[in-house]
């Protein structure tokens, strides 16, 4: 289990790293919207998202899931109720 950071951190840099994006995780709000207004990211963004947030933490995304890419506060409290070891 990682300690050194904290599983929104984790997540930030997993959506950072995944969609090669010019930002720091300091840089995106726990509860700031990840499209639109946000961080601007489109439907593509979100496959690509579906796919590393459910291989990086082990939880299956299904297409009723979407909703949860609002924000990191969001996709952490799915990924908690999925796995609440982490």
């Amino acid at each position: 289990m990682e300690t050194t950071k904290t599983l929104e951190q984790q997540v930030k840099q997993c959506i950072i790293d995944r969609l090669d994006l010019d930002v720091t995780v300091d840089e995106i709000e726990d509860a700031a919207p990840l499209f639109g207004e946000g961080l601007g990211l489109d439907s593509i963004d979100a496959l690509e998202l579906v796919i590393a947030i459910g291989k990086q933490f082990d939880v299956t995304i299904g297409d009723d899931d979407m909703d949860i890419f609002q924000s990191v506060n969001r996709i952490c409290e799915f990924i908690r109720s999925a796995r609440p070891e982490l």
